[in-house]
């Protein structure tokens, strides 16, 4: 199959090559309108055209510069990936370029096809709608642009995976022990096909203790911190309520939390609350949560050790990196309150 040209996306948007070539290159000297950008990056994305990363180099002698997308500069879990990515690029003599998709569909498609054409000698990427990435990332690794994949390891392509089975099981034990049969889980993600290990994995706990599954536990919310909050409300609404929230993370737990307290209810005493990502702000909330550490600092530095082995390697071997999540448990969870 042809490689689509910056011709060919030139013809797509209705503008000049040499334009494609200004908004590929970023090129802030030259007036170029941003209706006129938002049709180069569109046709940049539906012919999945990504310059050919050698051929770049060897013009440009290399740009010492290393991308970085995450989902949500919200979120502090990501944080400690771009403390961990950063440090370990600028050890290495390179510069970060960091974007954020604000956990839009449609803004990571273009933010993917807009760093394509950056001048990055290689691209790490955090993904919440990994179908609609797919082809242009296959597209990249096949025109041997080095990607890393941080959280998910279905692509040819270097990744690197928390993964999360042990622990998920390791919680769900806790708080079975603790006397905890109605346990509400917050499944607050950008895309169902995320984290559906642990909904697996919740659910089998349950099964295995004799525990039927109900679904009305379950509430699909969505990934901001306000959709915790709202999450909670409507699970503590419920009657019986749950005596345990499981949370799919720390920033969701943080909105749980504070529907916990509106509604009157003590932790642990009337109800247990417990997480994953272990960021930093757990140990320090009253009481300090419970949560499942996946180890971001380590995460965002071996993804950028990774890159920086594919851009002075660019024929290895791919390479997975797994690193196993961990349970820590605080304050935030204790025995079930009777009559419950």
């Amino acid at each position: 199959m042809k490689r689509p040209t910056q011709t060919d996306v030139a013809k797509l948007a209705g503008v000049s090559r040499a334009t494609v070539s200004y908004v590929i290159n970023n090129r802030t000297d030259i007036a170029i309108t941003n209706g006129t950008r938002s049709r180069v990056l569109d046709a940049v994305a539906k012919l999945n055209y990504a310059p050919d990363a050698r051929a770049q180099s060897l013009r440009s002698g290399g740009s010492n510069a290393v991308g970085l997308l995450i989902p949500d500069l919200h979120n502090p879990h990501y944080w400690s990936i771009v403390q961990g990515v950063e440090d370990t690029v600028r050890e290495n003599g390179y510069d970060l370029l960091l974007t954020s998709t604000s956990l839009n569909p449609e803004r990571e498609a273009r933010t993917l096809a807009g760093l394509t054409g950056r001048r990055v000698d290689a691209l790490i990427l955090i993904l919440s709608f990994l179908e609609q990435s797919k082809t242009s990332l296959t597209h990249l690794a096949a025109n041997a642009y080095p990607v890393v994949t941080l959280g998910n390891a279905s692509l040819n392509v270097d990744a690197v995976v928390t993964t999360y089975r042990t622990a998920t099981a390791q919680i769900m034990a806790h708080l079975l022990q603790l006397g905890h049969t109605r346990i509400g889980f917050i499944f607050g993600v950008g895309s169902k096909e995320l984290a559906t290990n642990r909904m697996e994995v919740y659910e089998q706990s349950l099964a295995a203790a004799g525990i039927p599954i109900d679904k009305s536990l379950i509430d699909y919310s969505g990934p901001r911190i306000e959709d915790g909050y709202q999450a909670a409300q409507r699970l503590l609404s419920r009657t019986p309520r749950p005596t345990a929230l499981l949370v799919i993370n720390d920033w969701l737990a943080i909105g749980a939390l504070r529907a916990v307290g509106e509604a009157g209810l003590r932790l642990p005493e009337d109800i247990s609350v417990a997480s994953f990502d272990d960021t930093e702000m757990a140990a320090f909330l009253n009481p300090p949560l419970t949560s499942v550490r996946s180890n971001g600092y380590t995460l965002g530095s071996e993804a950028a050790t990774l890159a920086l082995e594919r851009i002075r390697q660019p024929d290895r071997p791919i390479r997975r990196v797994q690193i196993e999540a961990e349970l820590v448990v605080r304050g935030s969870t204790g025995p079930a309150a009777r009559g419950q």
